[in-house]
């Protein structure tokens, strides 16, 4: 019997082939093709040279401006969306904790904008900040309040397109944050809040010596992954402003396809990709070593 389970120890792995084989082919393959381009003044059209230039690419990233204005402002909406979506949704799950009747409800209804596309959403902010008249934030502050007398050109001026990307970034992400900080606040022993009301504690007091410590590993990984979202913004940024004016809103993966598909530069878009991953991986091991120390002393 031993021997026949032994000469069976492959049976699992024939299981595992498909998903290896799909995840293979369609993340392990591009990845390292994209890889193997970054090297070469890649042409897509039949017929042509792809000449290879060896790290010339990387080092035409780092000596271009445009890189540095997209990373900065890459760097900015992500710091400005993961505060803004860290704070909130820790204050809504507070809020949705404390809540007896209708939890669900309240949970359903800010999780929606995270399953809404990206697209959807986009769309509708370039409908709701829409520079004329019509638009409704327009409409409200001109016609409605009478605060201003003539419209705001919302995505036309630097400055208050990064306020429409700010806010249909934080606006798009809270319910998600939300969700696992509920998850988070339900999973602290009540017994912890009685000991602390006991003592004297006020509520703030116990948020701030029994619930912020008990989630603090949950906070890491909210962070992390909110950091990782936001190097990876795009969409949003495309589709309102394409990033002008005068790539002042330009984000890097939105400047890496502007290289790769509008100027069909592929192999300089390949380099501007793995330069990203580098910087958010290095972000992410920061961030886990740092917390990882702060949980040990």
């Amino acid at each position: 019997m031993r021997s026949k389970l032994h000469h069976r120890w492959f049976v699992p792995y024939l299981f595992l082939l498909p998903g290896l084989a799909l995840y293979v082919l369609w993340m392990i393959y591009p990845l390292g093709y994209e890889f193997y381009i970054s090297f070469f003044d890649w042409k897509i059209m039949p017929g042509q040279h792809s000449e290879f230039i060896g790290l010339d690419n990387y080092d035409q990233v780092l000596h271009d401006k445009y890189f540095w204005t997209a990373l900065e402002n890459t760097a900015r909406y992500t710091a400005v969306t993961v505060f803004g979506q860290m704070i909130i949704g820790l204050a809504l799950a507070v809020l949705v904790h404390r809540v007896f009747i209708g939890k669900r409800l309240f949970r359903a209804i800010y999780y929606v904008p995270v399953i809404t596309s990206w697209v959807v959403v986009s769309f509708l902010f370039q409908f709701l900040f829409s520079s004329d008249r019509g638009g409704f934030v327009n409409y409200m502050l001109v016609s409605v309040l009478g605060i201003l007398d003539e419209p705001v050109l919302w995505m036309t001026e630097t400055k208050t397109a990064w306020i429409i990307i700010y806010a249909l970034g934080i606006w798009k992400g809270i319910g998600w944050t939300m969700v696992i900080f509920l998850a988070a606040l339900q999973s602290v022993p009540v017994e912890l809040y009685e000991v602390a009301a006991i003592d004297g504690a006020n509520e703030w007091r116990q948020f701030q010596h029994v619930t912020l410590p008990l989630i603090r590993r949950t906070t890491l990984f909210i962070m992390v992954a909110l950091i990782i979202g936001g190097f990876q913004a795009f969409i949003s940024i495309y589709l309102i402003t394409g990033g002008g004016p005068l790539h002042r809103t330009e984000v890097v993966l939105s400047y890496m396809y502007d290289r790769a598909f509008d100027r069909l530069r592929f192999g300089y878009g390949a380099s501007l990709s793995y330069i990203l991953a580098l910087i958010v991986v290095g972000v992410s091991f920061a961030q886990m070593r740092l917390f990882g120390r702060q949980e040990t002393d």
